[in-house]
């Protein structure tokens, strides 16, 4: 007959399994930083590591995901704060609490973050298949900040609104890494990065605010072209 767990035990256990994912996403981030995402392998890792390859991938589906396995407390956070917000609150304004918040680039960073987040950068601009797979996973995102804005409205199965509104926001996240990006392998540091990072996300996010009837008018039509 089976007994149940000791919860102690089931702790350490826990605790175990998140040292060695951490010990092999901390030596895929040596290794991808010293020699570039694309000339290491998962077995490289593995054997570095001191951990079997079906290890890694146990913990690490794709090779791609060593590099994003953090986005994965993202959307936890971001669909928590959609959800819980007050009543009375718009789903804009708590998406916007939420990436204005002081973390990430918009918060402290030391000068050794400051370094890891330039050499990321430079590896995921170079990486054809690490920006594929962003894209994968933000796509991921969008839709299930859709499903939930659906699912609060009772929207049909057919209603296009949630998913405008889900991809318009998301939109807004993605041009801030862009621009971020762009910034940081300029050599923009902080605290004037965190500044910029927050200024154009306040302008974008009273764009959506406000609608795009408006947006990008033009005042009158073009003229032909004179020779």
């Amino acid at each position: 007959m089976a007994t149940a767990q000791d919860p102690r035990q089931l702790g350490l256990r826990e605790r175990k399994k998140q040292q060695t994912r951490e010990l092999i996403a901390e030596t895929a981030r040596r290794l991808f930083s010293e020699r570039g995402f694309e000339h290491v392998t998962v077995a490289e890792i593995a054997r570095t590591a001191d951990v079997s390859e079906q290890t890694v991938y146990n913990y690490f589906p794709t090779k791609e995901d060593l590099v994003y396995w953090r986005l994965g407390s993202f959307e936890e956070e971001l669909l928590s704060t959609i959800r819980e917000r007050a009543a009375g609150e718009t789903v804009l304004a708590a998406f916007g609490r939420f990436l204005l918040a002081q973390r990430g680039l918009l918060g402290k960073v030391d000068p050794q973050a400051r370094e890891q987040l330039t050499a990321l950068t430079r590896m995921i601009v170079g990486s054809a298949a690490l920006q594929a797979r962003e894209q994968q996973i933000f796509a991921g995102y969008t839709a299930s900040l859709a499903r939930l804005l659906a699912d609060e409205l009772g929207a049909d199965a057919q209603d296009i609104e949630p998913w405008v509104a889900a991809n318009a926001m998301m939109g807004v996240h993605r041009a801030l890494v862009t621009y971020a990006r762009t910034r940081v392998l300029e050599g923009a540091g902080q605290p004037r990065l965190a500044r910029d990072v927050r200024a154009q996300a306040e302008q974008a996010l009273a764009l959506l605010e406000h609608g795009l009837g408006r947006y990008a008018r033009l005042a009158k039509p073009a003229g032909p072209a004179r020779r």
